[in-house]
């Protein structure tokens, strides 16, 4: 329907375009004719209305609903079109542009020494007419146009306000956009109109479709209305408007189109019927139009006869107020529509201006102020003389033109809710402040080639679209006009709604607005307490394809229909019936899955019972170690503690106290901090107690080759500053493999949640793998090597020889990180800590009990054996291990 359409208006264009040119051929073959003249090809009869002036502005409106054509045999002259239907508030709207322009030439600050004159036509809601209407505005309308230095007839307009249809503003647009005439339309709301490449000279007053599209969504939007019937004209306002919608929509997921049906042109009953049927079967309870009042009131005729009711009408501002379907007949139907209307404004004098309106007694109905006369004739039912064959047979009156208008009732003269009309006024001083502008231009600094201006004698339409396009003044009723770079204004839009009201009576009242903002975009305000529903319960219809999903389900859209429409199915763990999505990262569904709660959190803590078991056995070796440390610095000078290196001694003790207190930064919620620290004071802690005992262990064997014939040679490597410098070498090792480990990648805080879904396990990261295994293996290499040397001087003589017990504590020291390794791979979440503190609880208390249990029972037990008798009575070689220290 779309392609169609534009392809008639492009046909239509073509048409129009060719009789042009068929006009030049014509006139340059008359100029040789008649060389003193030249001859009008043919003279529209339209009805109009005209004033004039120094300058001309025209105006194209809709004064009556119907046209006719007669017959196009082509036997004779072909007879001009006639209209029928009067339409008072089209009349109304033509009265204001006179009223605007009367009001500016009264205005000494706008246009002074310049009188505005205009020419109105009636384009009778037809294409061909409007074009006939908008070619003679800018051609003119005299039959012949005498060349003497002079010319005689009215002149040629500079800008045109209108036309009130979209499709005839793009049509008039194509041919008059060539020649850049201005046209200011003031009921045009197509979106097509703003590309500045096909229309460059088109205007408008009224907000574009696009917008009022957006102001619908809103609306849908506020009521929660997802689920609508879209019904539009078979005309470039109605598809243009559905194809924005449906677009919108599309783009913002706020709801889907039930059904779109096209209205027909003419009273198309089986159409029609159809159109009904389907909104009838539909369960969309909101329907959209956007349709002319002329192509509604057919449909209404086929709601009525199959009695359609409980539907939520929204308008379009084409027909938002519409009289003609505010009727007690069809209130039933379209009682409680919601709107888009035109911003209402405030005219002050127009209505002592419409009460001066007088008849033309001496009026012609080719040409003239016609116009005015039909309005007289409509308005107090009669006619003026020469009266119609059988009008006065019929009793019917003769106008006299003395007839008072201010005693009648009609909506003419109502002038509390100006809406098209106010938009007409704008258009007028928009023109009038552009050609203000103009002649205000002070020369050798205007726009044009050379710096220079228009003036009144040169001027030509182009040069008034330059300063329509940088227009901007403020109406009396405090509204701001000027138009954007494709023509429009800012868009504001009110909300109707129609009442019903208990007497019977019918009331459209303004309950909101839609306004466009840089800052906040489309905003909505509605007063919902002013609203009438015409539902029994009083309040907004629901309007959905599927209700929403009850809790602990979520929705799984219906194969082959619009989104909207979709089924509950109950939703598994981790999801919620919000939309079928996942909780958030640290939350659960509960029980019922009907939202999210957070999950559980799970480390090592101080105030879990293993936590505090691995605390407490932490606390109680340091305890252990701080006491064995006092013992030995009590009983340094007897000669256990000298004849097994006591320096070495208590520096392994105080490395031993270390490795008990490391293990406590395993245990609490894992920080930045504790995550860096912990792997980093284990390995250096092991690192350093390790060291220690290979230094005594690597002392031994040297002590035991020195005490051969001829081994004196190999102590004097192993001195006390020997044995520090080793220890301290071997320590720094582990310290530069820790600082590049957390220099490189870093050990961080992780919340693992691939063990329980419902759970999250805080843990530190080791960050990098391959790291944390060097530092393993480094402590592995030392343990080993301590271990194979002790084992090789195990038969060493017996009195205080460490060997042994070295043997043995480095074999338990082996088998548990040996073991630590599978376990703490497949210990779960809290647990690897808790596998990793046991481990170094462990050994540290391997250590200390196989390596200081002995020493501490002879020194505490058996004090008659740490006697420098006993320990020499067994071997006199033992004496060189006695005379190290």
């Amino acid at each position: 329907y779309f392609e169609r359409s534009v392809m008639w208006s492009l046909l239509q264009t073509n048409l129009l375009l060719f009789i042009l040119l068929y006009s030049c051929f014509f006139s340059s073959v008359a100029s040789s004719l008649f060389p003193s003249s030249c001859q009008l090809q043919r003279q529209f009869h339209l009805n109009g209305m005209h004033k004039s002036g120094d300058v001309i502005l025209g105006g194209l409106f809709q004064v009556h609903f119907f046209s006719s054509v007669a017959d196009l045999s082509f036997t004779s002259k072909p007879q001009q079109p006639t209209c029928h239907g009067f339409y008072e508030l089209g009349f109304r709207q033509a009265q204001t542009m006179a009223f605007a322009i009367d009001e500016i030439n009264r205005n000494s600050n706008l246009l002074p020494n310049v009188t505005l004159g205009y020419t109105l036509y009636d384009n009778c809601v037809t294409l061909g007419i409007g074009f006939r209407a908008a070619l003679s505005l800018a051609s003119g309308q005299e039959e012949k146009i005498i060349l003497d230095n002079r010319c005689t007839g009215n002149l040629p307009v500079i800008g045109i306000v209108g036309d009130s249809s979209s499709t005839h503003s793009i049509a008039i647009s194509n041919v008059l956009g060539l020649y850049r005439v201005p046209m200011v339309s003031y009921f045009a709301t197509c979106s097509c109109l703003t590309d500045r490449q096909k229309y460059p000279s088109f205007f408008r007053t009224i907000p574009s479709d696009a917008f009022q599209v957006r102001a619908m969504i809103q609306i849908l939007k506020h009521f929660g209305w997802t689920w609508a019937g879209l019904l539009v004209s078979d005309d470039d306002y109605g598809l243009h408007a559905a194809r924005s919608l449906q677009s919108e929509l599309s783009l913002s997921g706020e709801g889907c189109l039930a059904y779109f049906e096209i209205l027909p042109w003419d009273k198309d009953m089986d159409e029609l019927r159809r159109i009904v049927n389907v909104m009838k079967k539909s369960s969309a309870r909101v329907v959209i139009v956007f349709a002319h009042h002329s192509r509604i009131v057919n449909l209404m005729e086929e709601v009525v006869r199959q009695n359609l009711t409980g539907l939520q009408w929204m308008a379009s501002e084409a027909w938002t107020e519409a009289t003609v379907l505010q009727t007690p007949q069809l209130m039933p139907y379209l009682g409680g529509t919601l709107g888009i209307a035109i911003r209402h404004g405030e005219i002050p004098g127009l209505r002592e201006f419409l009460l001066q309106i007088r008849p033309d007694l001496h009026h012609n109905n080719s040409y003239g102020n016609s116009m005015v006369n039909q309005f007289w004739e409509f308005t107090f039912q009669c006619r003026f003389a020469p009266a119609p064959a059988g009008w006065l047979e019929g009793r019917g009156a003769l106008c006299t033109g003395e007839e008072d208008l201010d005693n009648v009732d009609t909506e003419f003269l109502d002038i509390s809710n100006l809406r098209p009309e106010y938009n007409v006024y704008k258009a007028v001083y928009a023109l009038a402040y552009s050609l203000d502008d103009m002649l205000r231009c002070e020369p050798g600094r205007g726009p044009f080639r050379g710096h220079s201006c228009a003036t009144l004698q040169t001027l030509e339409p182009w040069q008034l679209v330059y300063y329509l396009e940088m227009v901007n003044f403020t109406t009396p009723f405090g509204d701001q006009v000027s138009f954007d770079e494709n023509g429009d204004v800012v868009p504001i839009y009110d909300v109707m709604n129609w009442m019903w009201l208990p007497d019977g009576s019918i009331k459209v009242q303004t309950v909101g607005e839609v306004k466009s903002s840089a800052f906040k975009g489309e905003e909505l305000i509605l007063d919902e307490d002013k609203i009438f529903w015409n539902f029994e319960s009083k309040k907004p219809p629901r309007s959905v394809c599927s209700e929403s999903c009850p809790p602990g389900t979520h929705m799984v859209r219906k194969k082959g229909e619009p989104k909207c429409c979709f089924d509950c199915i109950p939703c598994s763990e981790g999801k919620t019936t919000n939309k079928s999505s996942n909780c958030p990262e640290d939350f659960w569904s509960n029980r019922q899955r009907d939202h999210c709660v957070p999950k559980k959190t799970e480390f090592l803590s101080y105030h879990d019972p293993l936590g505090i078991c691995l605390t407490a056995t932490s606390l109680l070796g340091t305890f252990i170690c701080a006491v064995v440390l006092g013992i030995f610095f009590y009983h340094r000078r007897t000669p256990i503690i000298r004849a097994n290196n006591s320096e070495l001694s208590f520096q392994l003790l105080l490395s031993l106290k270390l490795c008990f207190l490391c293990s406590l930064l395993f245990i609490g919620r894992p920080r930045l901090w504790t995550c860096q620290l912990r792997h980093a004071a284990f390995g250096i802690s092991f690192v350093l107690c390790v060291s220690c005992i290979l230094v005594k262990t690597m002392v031994v064997l040297a002590v035991f080759k020195a005490s051969k014939p001829g081994g004196g040679a190999s102590l004097k490597w192993f001195g006390a500053m020997q044995q520090r410098g080793t220890v301290l070498f071997l320590t720094a090792i582990q310290a530069a493999i820790c600082t590049t480990w957390l220099v490189s990648s870093s050990p961080t805080p992780h919340k693992n949640t691939q063990y329980h879904n419902d759970k999250i396990i805080y843990e530190c990261a080791v960050g990098s793998t391959v790291a944390f295994a060097v530092l393993l293996g480094y402590i592995g290499v030392l343990a080993f090597l301590s271990f194979l040397i002790a084992f090789l001087v195990r038969n060493l003589p017996d009195s205080f020889n460490e060997a042994k017990l070295i043997t043995f504590s480095m074999l338990i020291f082996c088998a548990v990180w040996v073991a630590f390794v599978p376990v703490y791979i497949s210990s779960p979440g809290n647990y690897a800590d808790a596998v990793e503190v046991f481990a170094i609880l462990a050994s540290s208390f391997g250590l200390l009990i196989t390596l200081f249990g002995p020493k501490c029972y002879i020194i505490l037990l058996r004090p008659e054996l740490n006697t420098k008798k006993a320990i020499m009575a067994r071997r006199n070689g033992s004496q060189k291990i006695f005379h190290i220290q």
